[in-house]
């Protein structure tokens, strides 16, 4: 192996460092059987959600995450793997990916570290049906709201009642 094939991967594996330094969470998907036009279909609505899909050589991730946070995704790194990384919203390649796999019914999760901790494919499929973090704040919102408003409306209707 030459010596500028071997910086070409010692630079891959540095940049895959570097987005897991970064990541809330890496999510690992099985991604055959899609066509082109769902691949780019898929990659678009992972860029809406700001998450950053990738298709790395197992072996170069698993010399990647060995000592990191990421080190039980080794497990799943067989066959075709694709990697998607979340540096804002934790739950979103789950939430996204878990919606592309619906639609396709076709590829399928591997795995997934978020938030620091590990979850196999059954695990990421929870995750994913987890409200995302906008929902569960006007959900909050929504359940303050209510009570509040019907106590103005109380005290309307008393200051109605006596004005009469």
């Amino acid at each position: 192996m030459s010596v500028e094939h071997l910086k070409q991967k010692q630079a891959v594996i540095d940049e895959i460092k570097e987005k897991l330094e970064k990541a809330q969470s890496a999510v690992v998907i099985d991604y055959i059987g899609i066509s082109v036009a769902q691949a780019d279909a898929m990659r678009r609505k992972l860029r809406e959600a700001n998450v950053d899909y990738t298709v790395y050589k197992n072996t170069l991730v698993s010399r990647a995450i060995e000592g990191t946070k990421y080190e039980a995704l080794k497990d799943v790194l067989s066959g075709p793997s694709a990697f998607a990384f979340s540096y804002d919203d934790a739950i979103a390649p789950a939430r996204v990916l878990s919606g592309v796999i619906k639609e396709y019914k076709k590829m399928d999760f591997k795995a997934g570290v978020i938030e620091g901790t590990y979850y196999d494919a059954d695990g990421v499929k929870a995750i994913a049906a987890l409200p995302s973090r906008d929902e569960l704040i006007a959900k909050f919102m929504g359940s303050i709201q209510s009570p509040v408003s019907k106590f103005a409306r109380t005290l309307q209707a008393i200051a109605d009642a006596k004005a009469e």
